[in-house]
């Protein structure tokens, strides 16, 4: 895995550098590993600390995904090897790193531009969502489907969905509803959307301006530099289109009111709110109430204090059914039949719940450093 994200620098008129962290692994829509994970946080940290260093781009080969996800497919191995009910090294591993790298983003002393081209979704966003200069393209697909593999929307989502407009961010977690350019500007996903064909000529940009050295100035510098690539040549968002619909479907009640509601729209006229009805008719029980349930108590809390519950909650559906059993059947077997235990959302307990999201570690939280 060396060779699993690319990393160089390009110096700038000023005699700054930006350094440039490429995802390379497009055989499988750069879905982000470990090994990945191991080597961008360290580079990350480096740069952090290199006065030379003005900034970061962040992107990554091929056409067709910026960042399909984590790579599950390796948890879910990791939890068929262990014990019923014991953690996996692997699954808390894979999880305190994630969040620890998109805990360095989000809190970055320098602008990192993110080029989030093709399929952005799940692990992607979490690495998307904490830069300070987030770049969307025409043929951006975001979306947070863990609904639909027994898992919930983390990286940093219980902190990021409910800070969407209206009561989207909840919708989003519940039906896996997929964004695109337009909706991820409407929402704040993105700061900025730029064809992809313009990407030479914004790092050509990056390095004939003259930086400063200086967070604030440089950022303020950057967003100019990509407004003048910005396009406005988008079909209308989703999103907004149907916001108040969206707002009354979910409206404020708990999720047994909102679940008839959001199942009624899988027969909807209009495309997008049917899928986003079918998915979650057809995603797991248990993780549209975590989702609720993690939002709920993510209200309040700072971003170093969601990945904490995050952490504790994926740690948990490594040692419940649904996430194995949702892997398999998506990702694995590949028969899009997984079996939820339990079947129904009345059948999901609060204790079912609660056990999810209690610790399992023995000591300090391994999170616990993050401030």
């Amino acid at each position: 895995m060396e060779d699993a994200v690319l990393f160089g620098t390009q110096r700038t008129a000023s005699g700054h550098a930006f350094g440039r962290a490429t995802l390379n692994a497009p055989a499988v829509l750069n879905a982000l590993s470990l090994a990945m994970i191991d080597r961008l946080d360290p580079q990350l940290m480096a740069w952090a600390e290199d006065p030379e260093i003005a900034g970061v781009v962040l992107d990554a080969t091929g056409d067709r995904a910026f960042c399909a996800g984590g790579d599950v497919v390796r948890v879910y191995r990791a939890i068929r090897a262990a014990d019923p009910g014991q953690v996996p090294p692997e699954a808390s591993d894979f999880f305190e790193r994630e969040y620890r790298l998109d805990y360095r983003i989000h809190t970055y002393p320098k602008p990192i531009l993110c080029w989030g081209h093709g399929i952005v979704m799940g692990g992607g966003i979490g690495l998307m969502a904490g830069a300070s200069h987030r770049v969307a393209t025409p043929r951006t697909r975001l979306a947070m489907p863990e609904i639909s593999i027994g898992h919930f929307p983390d990286v940093g989502g219980s902190w990021l969905l409910p800070r969407l407009p209206g009561r989207s961010g909840l919708f989003l977690a519940l039906s896996g509803a997929p964004l695109d350019a337009s909706d991820a500007r409407y929402a704040g996903l993105a700061d900025a959307v730029l064809p992809h064909e313009s990407l030479s000529a914004v790092l050509e940009a990056v390095s004939a301006e003259r930086w400063q050295g200086q967070r604030e100035a440089d950022a303020a510098r950057l967003r100019h530099l990509l407004a003048r690539f910005a396009t406005d040549d988008l079909p209308a968002s989703n999103l907004a289109t149907h916001q108040a619909r969206i707002d009354a479907i979910v409206g404020e009640d708990g999720l047994e009111a909102i679940a008839p509601r959001l199942a009624a729209l899988a027969n909807d006229a209009d495309p997008w709110l049917a899928q986003a009805g079918a998915t979650f008719a057809r995603g797991s029980p248990t993780s549209a109430a975590l989702s609720f349930e993690l939002q709920r108590r993510a209200r309040g809390l700072s971003l170093a204090d969601t990945f904490r519950l995050e952490h504790q909650a994926a740690v948990g559906c490594s040692v419940h059914h649904d996430f194995a059993e949702g892997v398999r059947a998506l990702l694995v077997d590949k028969d899009r039949s997984p079996r939820w235990q339990p079947p129904t959302l009345d059948e999901v307990g609060q204790d079912l719940i609660d056990d999810h999201l209690r610790p399992r570690f023995a000591g300090p939280h391994p999170l616990s450093d993050l401030r």
